[in-house]
């Protein structure tokens, strides 16, 4: 009988179990990760979570856990241990299939090649395979397969991925009872998984560790020290070191549209442009600004009410199963209100935590906590909200200690992007408030009128034209025919009119009626035309006088590679986030060059049409519309320009200082007012400023050089072939009366309260505040 059995396996289950390459030439399955230019991980992606580790690189406790728990004998059987085969078919005739004799070499073949089922023909092919692979590897070779390939939960593929998985850390990093409890989990990753099952995890650990002391690879003191050991799963399968979830989906997408699935699986790592500290500083302020003009505009009630059971459980199950539905966002904490009075509110949180909120915690929802409040924000038990936790730095107080507020989600969004001026290389990327709640990319795929922040690039046009910042423009109504018997009557954005202004001025304080006669003299079509050369896309804008208004579309990205010609002296750049793409074994798949700065061939704008606009739009950051930036940075070199679209659909601030190019934008995705009192300079700077503030930190001030062919005349510059000519003095008046003077000296603010427009829906006056608000521009592209 024995040798018919030796015969049928060798004669017949051994000649048909599958060739072992996969083993042989083992290929795992590395999931394509995603860094920072600076080597910070920002993304990964890939079904199989893994990172491999060569066995020599596997610390010897956590070899010994393993096969303490799945194979004692591992290096003295050859593919099958037959002692613990013996005790398992005794136990198993004693009532069915309940144990397992798998020895580490047969779970390698069964991982590759079978399946899970405990029936005879698998075990047969298994140990035919087991014997395979022992002929053909070494034993620290098989190992090393193990530990890289098994399945361990949360996605994991080896003690790798599962150390950061489950404890958020490297391998060589664990505490003993943490390997214990790794050990434990492949026999069932489902029922010993530490985060699903935390007591049978525990007490798997303890016959791990049980058995290693056995062993004899613990002593007394390890083995009791690791019993005592309290275990710490980490909060999430993964935290990434900075929010760049927007850049990482992107160069995610840039990755599968060249290599598609194999990108998911060739352990591709791709190297962007980003650095973290200018990511981080881009991340944080997005949310602030997002955070302060939500407050701003006051408590909508809570996100949803449910009826609390009167049974404790049933209740902690209901809530459980409410807040389960809605994600933390960075620190927004969904919880259920369970007690409401005037001075205090009680909710519970989605593991059960009862936190009390009173005093100024209470403040912003304050109009939901009145006796008169609406059903639809009134606080009551049931209620779902979100809290935040004050995130002051106080080191007399503990985390625990910091005090609750009642919050709310916010429903407004908001972009911001920086790349370098000479390269186009991305600096930072912040496509919304919470990629979690919302994964469109506000910086590349939102197309929105930008409003006056187009107007540089009109004045530009001027200027080639012959046209310079002294030019004079007369300020005066203007009206035009439109169409249909209608008349087009484009305003200013205090209703008011200064008789005539420089071209400069007009720029300053972004004047709406001198900007559209600018464009009407040096004709729609060339203006039109003059916008390809910052690579606008030609089709989004109108070949009208409302282009001067900021009519068209754009993108931040967009605006951000345009505003990068003035910030440069005139070249064009193409931005770029991809630096590097390796594959598994390190080797260069793709690599962008750095573009060269000053290649003339790249020259869109003469080199003094760049120094002219950028003069103007320091001038800006003076004492125009964004006059607050120099203010808060203290910085000579800032340039920029807000924009306000009409009914303050979009707030953007577009600027630029120490070789970085900033664009910072705010609106609703489904279009609606921002406010009466909202504007470019209130909704989109400050985003631009608190970036800034950490991008500039160690760049220093920077003054542009004067170029060759520019000149001085009348207090302003001008190409030196128009100076001392009258053609291109003057825009609409035919006459030259002496400037008044400009109320708005260098240092001085914009006005701050802006009166109704005649024509147009009414814009209620900025109240005078301290400091007082600026860029209070046109409902009509300021």
């Amino acid at each position: 009988m024995v040798l018919g059995l030796l015969g049928y396996f060798y004669g017949v289950i051994v000649p048909r179990v599958p060739a072992i390459d996969a083993v042989t030439d083992y290929r795992p399955k590395i999931p394509l990760r995603i860094y920072t230019a600076d080597n910070v991980l920002i993304g990964e992606f890939g079904e199989e979570h893994r990172d491999f580790i060569p066995i020599g690189q596997v610390p010897d406790m956590m070899k010994n856990a393993v096969l303490s728990i799945e194979d004692t004998r591992f290096y003295q059987h050859g593919g099958v241990d037959w002692i613990r085969a013996a005790g398992a078919a005794r136990a198993n005739l004693r009532g069915g299939f309940r144990e397992g004799a798998s020895t580490i070499t047969m779970q390698v073949a069964r991982n590759f090649f079978l399946t899970r089922d405990k029936v005879l023909g698998r075990k047969a092919d298994e140990v035919a395979l087991a014997f395979k692979i022992e002929s053909a590897l070494k034993k620290d070779k098989i190992l090393e397969l193990y530990m890289n390939q098994i399945f361990l939960g949360r996605r994991s593929y080896g003690f790798s991925s599962a150390a950061q998985a489950y404890f958020g850390k490297r391998l060589d990093q664990l505490s003993i009872a943490e390997m214990a409890m790794l050990a434990g989990v492949p026999r069932d990753p489902v029922s010993n998984n530490p985060v699903v099952n935390p007591r049978n995890a525990r007490q798997r650990q303890l016959v791990v560790l049980k058995r290693m002391r056995e062993l004899g690879y613990l002593n007394d003191a390890q083995y009791a020290s690791a019993k005592e050991e309290p275990i710490r799963i980490a909060a999430k399968r993964q935290e990434f070191d900075t929010h760049a979830e927007y850049v990482a989906e992107l160069a995610r997408q840039m990755v599968f549209d060249q290599y598609r699935d194999d990108a998911y699986t060739r352990g591709i790592t791709v190297h962007t442009t980003i650095l973290k500290a200018e990511q981080d500083a881009a991340y944080d302020s997005v949310r602030r600004n997002v955070l302060a003009y939500d407050q701003r505009h006051g408590y909508r009630g809570p996100e949803s009410l449910i009826d609390l059971p009167s049974n404790p459980e049933e209740r902690a199950d209901d809530i459980r199963e409410e807040l389960r539905k809605r994600p933390v966002s960075d620190g927004l904490m969904p919880a259920v209100v369970t007690e409401v009075s005037a001075k205090l509110v009680a909710v519970e949180t989605m593991d059960g935590e009862r936190i009390e909120i009173s005093g100024a915690g209470l403040r912003f929802a304050a109009p939901a906590l009145a006796a008169s409040a609406k059903a639809a924000i009134k606080l009551r038990p049931g209620a779902v909200v979100r809290i935040a936790q004050d995130k002051a730095k106080d080191k007399e107080k503990d985390k625990d200690d910091k005090p609750w507020s009642i919050v709310q989600l916010p429903q407004v969004a908001a972009g911001f992007v920086a790349i370098d001026s000479a390269t186009g290389a991305y600096h930072a990327l912040v496509g919304g408030f919470d990629y979690g709640l919302n994964k469109y990319n506000h910086v590349t795929q939102a197309w929105r009128q930008p409003g006056s922040s187009i107007k540089p690039f009109i004045y530009s046009a001027s200027i080639e034209k012959g046209y310079s910042p002294g030019t004079r423009i007369l300020d005066e109504a203007l009206a035009m025919p439109s169409g249909g018997g209608n008349t087009w009557t484009p305003q200013n954005d205090d209703g008011k009119f200064d008789g005539e202004v420089s071209m400069r001025r007009a720029l300053v304080h972004s004047k709406n009626v001198p900007s559209v006669r600018l464009l009407r003299a040096i004709e729609v079509g060339y203006g039109h035309e003059f916008l390809g050369k910052f690579g606008f896309d030609l089709a989004r804008h109108p070949k009208n006088l409302t282009m001067a208004l900021g009519t068209g579309a754009v993108t931040p990205l967009q605006l951000a590679g345009a505003y990068a010609v003035f910030a440069n002296g005139g070249f064009a750049v193409k931005p770029y986030l991809i630096a590097t793409i390796k594959d598994g074994n390190g080797t260069i798949l793709l690599e962008t060059p750095v573009p060269a700065g000053g290649d003339e061939t790249m020259r869109v704008i003469d080199q003094r049409n760049a120094f002219l606009v950028d003069s103007m739009l320091r001038d800006v950051t003076r004492f125009g519309t964004a006059a607050g930036a120099t203010r808060q940075l203290g910085r000579s070199d800032l340039a920029g320009k807000t924009g306000t679209t009409s009914d303050a659909f979009d707030g953007w601030f577009a600027g630029y200082a120490g070789n970085v190019v900033g664009v910072a934008w705010m609106g609703y995705d489904d279009p609606r007012s921002l406010g009466g009192r909202e504007f470019g300079a209130t909704l989109a700077m400050p985003i631009w400023v608190d970036y800034m503030r950490a991008a500039l930190d160690k760049r220093p001030g920077k003054e542009r050089a004067v170029p060759e062919g520019v000149l001085r005349e009348d207090d302003d510059w001008i190409y030196a072939e128009y100076a001392g000519s009258t053609e291109f003095k003057t825009i609409d008046m035919d006459a030259l009366p002496a400037l008044p003077g400009d109320p708005a000296e260098p240092g001085e603010a914009a006005v701050p309260g802006q009166p109704p427009v005649p024509g147009l829906p009414a814009v209620p006056p900025v109240p005078q505040q301290s400091p007082p608000v600026h860029g209070a521009e046109s409902q009509a592209g300021g």
